[in-house]
């Protein structure tokens, strides 16, 4: 599709049927701060995104999670199995970058996000082209350089002194069930050090003696 001579989607067809959807960016930024969230299981986030981009709910709910991510991304395929390294690099958050982009989208395009209604896909076109001048493009590229080996040792050491903005959390990609085994795993662990030190505490009358 292109966004130059088509109208923007303001609906999914789904085995034949046409469900309208949330094509506001608001709402699709809550889906993606779900993503982002370590907190929330894989289907937490399938449900908010159910629930946050379609109005009504989809018969065929794998479909719609296929489509509503496709969606997302922009009316792409996301990836063909292939990987260059870089692309999985992650260089930004919705999240913890959020009054960055809100200022490079006044500064770049003069646009104030707080009194604007936009598509989703328009947004992410005007994202997509922030100026390079501005404190959130500056942050993306230190980010890519650092992280890519290519920084030199004065923006390493930059790097480190704004830390906690330059930082990102890894995003949690394993499944529910490997997260539970984890945690069964980590509660025996804990449970064997708890009982290795009772073990090896002396009766109150073997010290007296």
């Amino acid at each position: 599709m292109n966004i130059l001579t088509e109208s923007l989607p303001l609906a999914i067809e789904i085995d034949g049927i046409e469900y309208e959807i949330n094509s506001g960016f608001r709402s699709c930024l809550r889906i993606i701060l779900a993503f982002e969230d370590n907190e929330l299981a894989d289907a937490e986030k399938r449900m908010i995104l159910l629930n946050n981009l379609y109005k009504s709910m989809p018969h065929d709910i794998p479909q719609a999670i296929k489509k509503g991510i496709r969606f997302l991304d922009g009316g792409k395929d996301s990836g063909n199995g292939e990987s260059n390294g870089e692309s999985e690099l992650r260089l930004y958050s919705f999240e913890q970058d959020a009054s960055y982009i809100m200022a490079a989208f006044k500064q770049t395009h003069g646009i104030d996000l707080d009194a604007v209604e936009m598509h989703w896909w328009k947004f992410l076109a005007l994202f997509m082209d922030l100026g390079s001048e501005t404190t959130f493009s500056s942050l993306v590229s230190l980010r890519k350089r650092v992280k890519t080996g290519k920084a030199t040792k004065e923006e390493r050491a930059v790097a480190r002194e704004i830390k906690e903005i330059f930082d990102l959390p890894d995003i949690d990609r394993r499944t529910l069930e490997e997260r539970e085994a984890e945690a069964h795993f980590m509660e025996l662990v804990a449970t064997g050090k708890k009982q290795h030190k009772q073990d090896i505490e002396y009766p109150e009358e073997a010290i007296n003696d």
